[in-house]
């Protein structure tokens, strides 16, 4: 009887093994809500693909500020997207979805604006949403692209219509996002200033082409705004902070200049005299998100960033800023370093070898 249950037990599993198999599966972070050490990797079913949308096969990812709100349970995805953490990723197209155009094939090395499940081996991404890595450039260093430049250019031409000549402020100089903006700007023929917490990020915040950087925890960054631009202001203001920069944004900017919110990490509510003090010097204040735009928004942002700005990466003029590569299995240790503001520049995933192909 007990060889009968040993066979029985045998064939259990050799059923459930194949059945994994035939359905799929692949690592990708898992988490409970919380800090960083609730964080994991588990085995996830592989993504089952929707109309236009195509298999990447994940060699690197990175984590954004929206992860970590993710993590904590402030900022879900949208409805219908992966609930895995990751906002982009980079790899090789694997499959080819229902209704996929002939733009992409099998193998061609793509990076993937996404709204949710980068942090994985596999992902599904809308087609419109990718974009070609540029030439002679890693996965690793690819994968500080997406997200963080498509975000930098909306801010920059899509919602605040930057021109050759203006002044731009850039709030969090040293972040992904901060990085991209100043290199977008002197693109732009712009002037680029920013506040960041350390000398260091003012320096290499200056190092890509910014003329002038305040440290946000010396003082009041309005005086050196009003001494360079002599009392003008600035023309554009790209704020990921909110409340607390409240004040010191008002006296910096110049009358008829735009303000463009796109974060509220030092909070949202603001007890002041606004709407008398926009009005006086006719700002135009603004909101915006990526992650929940319809897919309409995404393909043209996409087709204007490839034409307009993906080039400058194969000549050396834009480059992506990179603080640290960390394996997969350090997730948390990855989120622990964003919350402690230390990076400067972009916090990246490897999730598996390159094949041999030399990093630039």
């Amino acid at each position: 009887m007990s060889n009968i249950l040993k066979i029985l037990n045998f064939c259990i599993v050799i059923r459930t093994v194949h059945l994994s198999q035939m359905a799929g599966t692949m690592r990708a972070v898992q988490f409970q809500t919380g800090g960083p050490e609730k964080m994991k990797i588990g085995e996830v079913p592989i993504p089952v693909l929707r109309k236009k949308e195509i298999l990447i096969k994940v060699y690197a990812s990175a984590i954004n500020r929206a992860d970590t709100l993710q993590r904590k349970g402030a900022y879900p995805p949208p409805a219908g997207e992966s609930d895995i953490l990751g906002l982009e990723a980079v790899g090789t197209v694997d499959k080819l979805g229902p209704d996929c155009s002939k733009k992409w094939n099998i193998g061609d090395r793509v990076m993937a604006l996404l709204a949710g499940g980068g942090n994985a081996e596999f992902v599904a991404c809308r087609e419109e949403c990718l974009m070609p890595i540029p030439k002679k450039m890693s996965f690793t260093i690819a994968a500080a692209i997406p997200e963080v430049w498509l975000t930098a250019y909306q801010l920059l031409h899509t919602v605040g219509g930057v021109k050759a000549g203006d002044t731009v402020l850039i709030h969090a100089g040293g972040s992904g996002v901060g990085t991209a903006a100043t290199q977008l700007s002197v693109l732009a023929k712009a002037k680029p200033l920013v506040t960041a917490g350390s000398i260091e990020k003012i320096d290499m915040a200056k190092s890509l082409g910014a003329v002038a950087g305040f440290n946000y925890k010396e003082g009041d960054f309005s005086l050196g705004v009003k001494q360079y631009t002599k009392d003008v202001g600035v023309n554009l203001i790209l704020d990921c902070i909110g409340e607390s920069f409240y004040n010191q944004n008002i006296e910096s900017i110049a009358n008829d200049g735009t303000w463009v919110v796109y974060g509220l990490l030092g909070g949202g509510k603001i007890n002041a005299d606004l709407l008398s003090k926009l009005l006086r010097k006719r700002i135009t204040i603004t909101g915006t998100t990526l992650r929940v735009r319809p897919i309409e928004y995404k393909e043209s942002l996409v087709q204007n960033f490839t034409q307009n700005a993906l080039p400058y990466f194969e000549s050396g003029r834009l480059k992506p800023i990179i603080d640290k590569i960390f394996p997969l299995e350090q997730i948390g240790n990855a989120h622990q370093l964003m919350e402690e503001n230390k990076n400067t520049g972009k916090i990246v995933l490897k999730i598996r070898e390159e094949d041999g192909r030399d990093e630039l």
